[in-house]
């Protein structure tokens, strides 16, 4: 498919990434309705037919929606989608439990805070500008001090999970549906916590560059996270909101 695959128009465009950087602003997650659902589908690199057709499930608007494609192991790199296929689809599926899919495949968890989690400030994703192909990301999470854990006490042991994601538009490629597709992956624990602000909060917090790769268009990128508990359960969730350029 030519908008997978990297294009000498791409790689033009990255050349000029310090311009793009003065039009595109910081992305965050500040003012964003917190999503209440996590809907991850997955598509093989082998299936090019699987990218036209309908989803089978409907995401609400309240939910967070992530595409992956996942890597084939048979055709490697001459797969129709290998262009956007990531090696992190094959871990995100081990950690689901699900097998490798043959077409398509999809996982719907709830975002649900347990009762005996302490009050959070909610869970922050953001992104700066595109300089020469990277944006600087973070994915962060406050609590408040009355429910930090006491000084000496271990924290308990979450996942995190940040995602540079490129928004398709219907259309795109013959795509029947919109498509926030996995670009980039970065996964890590949170086991304790620094306070930012004495007396206030509880922070945990992970900066990172993120690349954003060959064939992808910088400009519809944005960021989507989430918290996992150590049971795998979706505690927390946020996607970034891009202005558009003026």
């Amino acid at each position: 498919m030519r908008y997978l695959i990297a294009s000498a128009t791409a790689v033009a465009l990255f050349a000029s990434a310090p311009l793009l950087a003065h039009a595109q602003s910081t992305c965050s997650s500040d003012g964003q309705p917190q999503p209440v659902a996590l809907v991850e589908r997955f598509l093989s690199a082998d299936c090019e037919r699987c990218w036209a057709e309908s989803t089978a499930h409907t995401p609400g608007p309240t939910a967070l929606v992530v595409d992956w494609i996942v890597p084939s192991a048979a055709a490697g790199d001459d797969a129709p989608l290998a262009a956007a296929a990531t090696r992190e689809a094959l871990e995100r599926l081990e950690q689901l439990r699900r097998p490798v899919p043959a077409t398509t495949d999809t996982y719907v968890s709830d975002v649900a805070r347990p009762a005996s989690t302490p009050a959070w400030s909610p869970l922050r994703v953001m992104a700066g500008p595109t300089v020469n192909e990277y944006r600087g990301t973070s994915i962060s999470l406050g609590r408040k001090a009355a429910a930090a854990p006491r000084r000496g006490t271990a924290a308990a042991d979450y996942r995190y999970t940040l995602l540079l994601v490129e928004a398709i538009p219907v259309g795109t490629e013959g795509s029947t549906a919109p498509r926030n597709l996995v670009r980039n992956v970065l996964q890590g624990a949170w086991n304790q916590g620094t306070r930012l602000h004495k007396g206030e909060q509880w922070l945990w917090k992970e900066s990172r560059s993120m690349r954003v790769p060959d064939g992808a268009d910088a400009s519809r990128t944005h960021m989507v996270g989430w918290l996992e508990d150590a049971e795998g359960q979706v505690v927390a969730a946020a996607q970034s909101h891009c202005p558009a350029p003026r």
